[in-house]
């Protein structure tokens, strides 16, 4: 155990190994009294007028957890209590509107709030009351008008609906998924146009944007609209097969609201928030009986989990290096990536940068490891988590016919495929060929393969790109595939 473990702070708070002063730096002790300096933070607050969800998934909780996690401090307004979990709604309790107004107050008056949000109103008093704040407020609020949960369990009287439009006119941003654009406007969402002319429509009726989500328009595409008054936009993303999408929609403007208040701009917080949510349900969290809860803190574990992943890299190289595999190095050198847990983009995937090389003596990286580094092996490792999203580590290597007789020696699944075969359309798209190698691949076996061989083509070198869920797998695979040479 090393000096800091055994350095320890006792259950009384005191000190277990000498004083104060001796454990700590002059910078933090008030030496007239031996106390540690306090060291506040100065952070964005960002408040939710919403309901809670006893199941966490949803609402106030939801909502919290995502603002903490995008840089705000969260304050809340609870509207009323849900007995609620994975399956659905149990019962709910509304509160009085004072008892509600009676919390707004108390953050407003002493936080300064710098954007809010709602979501479960429940009661056309209580959305009147929301409306009210919202006209007085000096900050941004986002309005989110909770009507049904994911479950199909009604969570706003129909007499409410009718008073969503004084609210609608106070808001820097509304979003509502098709089926709340509709009980708004009248608009039937369907498609592009129709999400344009609801998001019009919520912008006449005074809001300053509205964003019409597209999760609940049948297509394998997710479009969410945002329209202002002078301009539209589309984002869009690939739908995800999934049912944990309880929660998503507080998410989403739960992180929009905590961007605003740390000062981004609306297109900003939007595309921001759009991500995140994507990101969310993606890797949903498999909790309770039902289909589950969307991730509230992906981003910031995805963050966290950047350093180690790079260090695995660098020790993956190390082993490369030490047991030198400069038989299996191609001429274009070899690569080592590894992704974030929950890595989507190149930028989120560590990688040699200038690749691992034949030397005289054996084999050596070019430079460091840094994010971003690597595009071939990077965006085949990110296509091949679509498919297998506990794939984290990949290296490309050498094929040959004495690499191909390897292979077959051992006990893998090995995938291929043939760039001949590859659509003009795809050659012709900027990154999409490791995208249809990596589909192709998957089709050709069952289950994950070990390695996936390209054949190559004119001008395009052969290649063997081994995958793994991690850096010390990846090492062993690569390892036995030189020792089977």
């Amino acid at each position: 155990m090393s000096d800091e473990d055994t350095d320890a702070t006792d259950l009384d708070g005191d000190r277990a190994n000498g004083s104060d002063a001796d454990a700590t730096t002059d910078r933090g002790v008030d030496r007239s009294t031996g106390a540690r300096r306090a060291a506040p933070v100065a952070t964005p607050v960002a408040l939710t007028v919403a309901g809670s969800d006893s199941g966490g998934g949803a609402g106030v909780q939801a909502d919290l957890k995502t603002i903490e996690a995008h840089g705000a401090f969260g304050t809340s307004a609870v509207t009323a209590v849900t007995a609620q979990h994975t399956r659905g709604v149990e019962s709910t309790h509304v509160l009085p509107p004072a008892e509600v107004a009676a919390q707004i107050d108390a953050v407003t008056g002493d936080f300064d709030v710098r954007a809010a949000k709602t979501g479960m109103l429940a009661t056309a008093e209580i959305v009147e009351l929301a409306a009210d704040r919202a006209a007085a407020a000096d900050f941004p609020v986002v309005v989110d008008p909770v009507m049904v949960a994911a479950s199909g369990d009604r969570l706003l009287d129909r007499e409410a609906e009718d008073a969503y439009a004084d609210l609608v006119a106070e808001a820097a941003l509304v979003t509502p998924n098709a089926d709340e654009a509709a009980v708004l406007t009248g608009v039937d969402v369907t498609d592009r146009e129709s999400a344009v002319a609801a998001g019009e429509e919520l912008v006449a009726m005074g809001a300053d944007a509205a964003l019409v989500k597209g999760g609940h328009v049948p297509g394998e595409t997710v479009r969410d609209v945002l329209v202002t008054s002078d301009r539209t936009c589309a984002h869009h993303h690939p739908r995800i097969d999934t049912d944990a999408t309880h929660g998503s929609g507080c998410a989403l403007s739960a992180a929009i609201a905590a961007r605003l208040a740390r000062g981004d701009d609306l297109g900003e917080a939007v595309e921001a928030g759009v991500d995140f949510a994507t990101r969310a349900v993606r890797y949903s969290l498999d909790v309770g009986e039902g289909a589950g809860s969307v991730h509230h803190s992906v981003e910031v574990r995805n963050r966290a989990a950047r350093e180690s992943t790079a260090e695995a890299v660098r020790g993956v190289v190390r082993e490369f290096v030490d047991t030198d595999v400069s038989a299996l190095v191609p001429e274009v050198g070899t690569n080592v990536v590894g992704a974030t847990p929950y890595a989507e983009r190149v930028d989120e995937t560590a990688a040699v940068e200038g690749r691992v090389t034949r030397t005289l003596s054996g084999v050596k990286p070019n430079r460091g490891v840094r994010f971003g580094a690597s595009s071939h092996v990077a965006r085949f490792l990110l296509s091949c988590r679509e498919f297998d999203p506990d794939l984290r580590f990949a290296a490309n290597c050498r094929f040959d016919v004495d690499v191909e007789a390897a292979l077959d020696s051992l006990d893998w699944a090995v995938a291929e495929y043939d760039r001949g075969s590859e659509p003009d359309e795809v050659k012709e798209a900027e990154g999409s060929t490791m995208q249809w190698g990596a589909r192709r691949a998957f089709e050709s076996v069952e289950g994950t393969p070990v390695a996936v061989v390209d054949r190559g083509e004119v001008g395009k070198e052969a290649m063997t790109k081994i995958v793994a869920g991690d850096a010390d797998e990846l090492t062993e695979r690569v390892l036995a595939l030189a020792d089977s040479l």
